[in-house]
């Protein structure tokens, strides 16, 4: 299992410059993008995630809503990561990174930022909250395999 020995400080930063300023956090209501809606159950999350995928390329991808620390951060470092990625170099990383929460082998060289969250796993009940906008984008990754919008 790979790990980068980021300080609890770091990681912490990393979390909350994230939280309180979150990168690509709009709502884009163009045809041009696909949106999916996802919350918990469990949390304050209620968010929705669109992405521009064109050409088999994330063009684009960002998201609006309301979401707890973990959600915001996670989700705004998944856009950093994905914005202008293949839809192949794209779900490498959404693989390493969601292995990475479930414990799992992953590259954390694939990661940036994301390597942040690699002990919300310690905290069972948080892992909804770091996974919800990266499961958002494999829908719409899947959405736009398939045509759909």
């Amino acid at each position: 299992m790979s790990s980068f020995n980021l300080s609890p400080e770091m990681m912490r930063s990393i979390i909350m410059d994230h939280y309180q300023y979150p990168h690509n956090k709009r709502h884009e209501a163009s045809k041009d993008y696909f949106e999916i809606h996802q919350e918990s159950e469990s949390c304050v999350d209620d968010i929705f995630v669109m992405a521009k995928i064109k050409d088999g390329v994330i063009e684009d991808v960002c998201f609006d809503g309301v979401a707890c620390a973990i959600s915001t951060a996670a989700t705004s470092v998944m856009t950093d990561l994905l914005k202008g990625k293949s839809v192949a170099e794209a779900e490498k990383v959404i693989t390493n990174y969601n292995n990475m929460i479930f414990e799992k082998p992953y590259d954390a060289e694939l990661l940036g930022e994301g390597i942040a969250f690699q002990n919300v796993h310690k905290q069972a009940n948080r892992i909804r909250c770091a996974t919800i906008g990266w499961d958002g984008i494999s829908k719409l990754i899947e959405q736009s395999k398939q045509g759909k919008k």
